[in-house]
């Protein structure tokens, strides 16, 4: 880090941000036009932002002054669906954008003022919602699970891992690929000199030393912890917005790893808060001179990034996994964990959708590979976390899924499986209490793994999809078209010649 980075971030800790007041600690929610029109009139909003989420889970926006406002809210926006992956072909393009009141908040990286709001995707002809939108499908499990007599909401909490560099590089062409990543807290800096903090060290041109090892990253403090600030600046801006964190932290690997907790919502919401998070953990990111990627696994020997997601089934505001059973679960616990074991092949394809996921699924690095469940125990694909016996707090913890993922799928998808396990009286079988890593082979063999490649994860997802079915929330069409992209994505990487292929074959 440089000494202008260093200043940077401290003026920017303390820049107060226009026209913001203590009320907007938690923005309130929007009910109707009425209430948003109010909300931007006491900001002063001078821009629109109309943001929605394409197939892949990037999100996407355009824009429009703020006296279109009103008439958005009333109606809709125009935009061509045939230049959004996943949407329309050219001879369909035309599509409808219609806000969600209730997702309004201030977009605090603007120097504009800017009112934010996701939107719905919706069919001008047909006037229906747009099957292939991850936010109807999103809407749709809901609606699934209200209509099931079972429970009325889902509760869904995912952890997000990410990393924050100083600096990435990549390229790939016919004669060349590379990519070199960078931090300050990277262990393989230890060595290097280092642009200093002091004049004394300046002079002598050292290290100030205080590098994370590799899997020792996990809650250092400061000057090891150099992201705190960050951090904390990624978690004042969540709050503006309307996210709550539970809590925050430096995670396992080296060089930046990081974790912020939301506290737990129902699907949508959660579906629309994390892709708010992914915005804000790269805006502020950026606002520092930084980077942040979720990608599952950017460094080689090192833990990589997931997304354990806890969940849970209530109903009349009442929890339904706290009981009798092991770990105090209920037997629709039991049954819920069922569901997501026996679907977890097909559920890695949309929950772990890249061929970089299958870089994380691997033993050794605290990788949940295990098809198996056990309350504490971090090695199994479901965790029954034991820090609370309070009832509303009863949950279980799904620990394949990473932050590459598109969450308008991924929650819905993990919704109809474990809901799969309610409705058929599924039984999880044995849990395990014991280390798998040093779990005798023979023993370790009878216990199903997670797939090894994307590959392996489509092939599952293609013989055991009628589960997504359910309810309409997934179409059968939707599914074939998200393979189809997969595969292509595989096959081309599959294709490529790698950097270590050079450095272990090229004098064969």
């Amino acid at each position: 880090m440089t000494p202008a980075a260093g200043t940077l971030e401290k003026e920017l800790l303390r820049m107060p941000r226009p026209h913001l007041g203590d009320d907007l600690s938690f923005t309130p929610k929007m009910k109707t036009a009425e209430d948003v029109l109010a909300f931007a009139k006491k900001h002063e909003a001078t821009v629109l932002d109309l943001t929605f989420v394409d197939v892949p889970g990037t999100l996407q926006h355009t824009s429009k002054p703020i006296h279109e406002l009103e008439d958005v809210l009333n109606s809709s926006a125009g935009f061509d669906g045939s230049s959004i992956r996943g949407f329309r072909q050219i001879q369909e393009s035309d599509m409808l954008l219609v806000p969600d009141h209730s997702t309004t908040i201030l977009d605090t990286f603007k120097t504009e003022q800017t009112v934010s709001v996701l939107c719905n995707v919706k069919d001008p002809i047909t006037g229906e919602w747009y099957d292939s939108s991850p936010r109807t499908i999103a809407m749709r499990a809901m609606e699934y699970l209200r209509n099931s007599n079972v429970a009325d909401t889902g509760c869904f909490g995912p952890e997000a891992e990410f990393f924050i560099f100083d600096s990435v590089k990549y390229a790939s062409g016919p004669n060349r690929a590379m990519y070199e990543l960078d931090s300050d807290e990277g262990i393989w800096n230890a060595g290097r000199d280092e642009t200093p903090a002091t004049a004394t060290v300046a002079a002598a041109g050292g290290n100030l030393g205080y590098k994370i090892r590799h899997k020792e990253g996990y809650f250092p403090a400061s000057p090891t912890d150099r992201q705190q600030d960050l951090r904390s600046a990624m978690v004042r801006e969540m709050e503006r917005a309307g996210i709550k964190i539970e809590t925050f932290h430096h995670e396992v690997a080296t060089a930046g790893q990081a974790e912020i907790d939301m506290e737990r919502d129902e699907l949508l919401a959660m579906a629309d808060k994390l892709m708010r998070y992914k915005y804000i953990v790269r805006n502020v990111a950026f606002r520092f001179g930084k980077t942040a990627t979720f990608m599952p696994k950017p460094l080689f020997g090192d833990n990589g990034s997931g997304m354990h997601v806890h969940m849970s089934l209530w109903k009349g505001g009442k929890p339904l996994f706290a009981g009798e059973e092991y770990a105090g679960l209920s037997k629709m616990a039991l049954n819920y964990i069922a569901g997501l074991l026996r679907h977890a092949g097909a559920l890695c394809a949309i929950c772990n959708p890249t061929t970089n996921s299958y870089k994380r699924l691997v033993p050794g690095f605290e990788a949940p590979v295990n098809l198996i469940y056990s309350a504490r125990n971090r090695s199994a694909a479901i965790r029954i976390p034991m820090y609370s016996n309070n009832p509303k707090a009863k949950r279980v913890e799904f620990r394949m899924p990473d932050p590459a993922c598109n969450p308008y799928l991924a929650f819905p998808a993990l919704l109809l499986a474990g809901m799969d396990g309610v409705e058929n009286g599924l039984m999880p079988g044995e849990h395990t209490d014991g280390n798998l890593y040093d779990m005798a082979p023979e023993k370790l063999a009878k216990i199903k793994h997670a797939p090894a490649s994307m590959d392996e994860a489509l092939d599952a997802l293609e013989l055991d999809h009628d589960f997504l079915l359910k309810g309409g929330v997934f179409s059968k069409a939707f599914l074939e078209n998200f393979i189809a992209c997969k595969r292509a994505e595989a096959a081309d990487e599959a294709k490529r010649p790698t950097a270590n292929e050079f450095y272990r074959y090229y004098d064969v």
